[in-house]
């Protein structure tokens, strides 16, 4: 027995956008968190290791900022990972499920009226 059986007559709607979109998410990943990586990266360089003492609240700061960036950025990537997969498998064949006999009458039985 099939666990997956194909509806007579289903179109497969060809592909589209989505497999563009998902094909770019990774290098929309990587990117996107090195520029997002980069300021704090930045900010520590002209300090040196004598001036990251004195300049702690800043580079903290500079930090959260970041790293809430940065997971803000995963977040959205994967928000649109979800919905570009979503759209892919809408496309695909539709399947029939597990037939359910339905006990279909015109009028409803006296015996259950109450």
């Amino acid at each position: 027995m099939n666990a997956f059986n194909r509806l007579p007559g289903s179109v497969q709607t060809p592909a589209g956008r989505e497999r563009d979109v998902l094909r770019l998410l990774p290098r929309v990943l990587v990117l996107g968190t090195l520029l997002l990586a980069l300021p704090s990266l930045v900010v520590r360089m002209p300090l040196g290791a004598w001036g990251a003492v004195a300049g702690a609240t800043p580079l903290q700061m500079v930090d959260i900022v970041a790293i809430s960036l940065v997971v803000l950025h995963w977040t959205v990537v994967l928000t649109v990972a979800i919905a570009a997969f979503i759209v892919m498998v809408m496309k695909g064949p539709a399947y029939v499920a597990d037939a359910y006999a339905v006990e279909d009458s015109e009028t409803p039985d006296p015996s259950d009226s109450r």
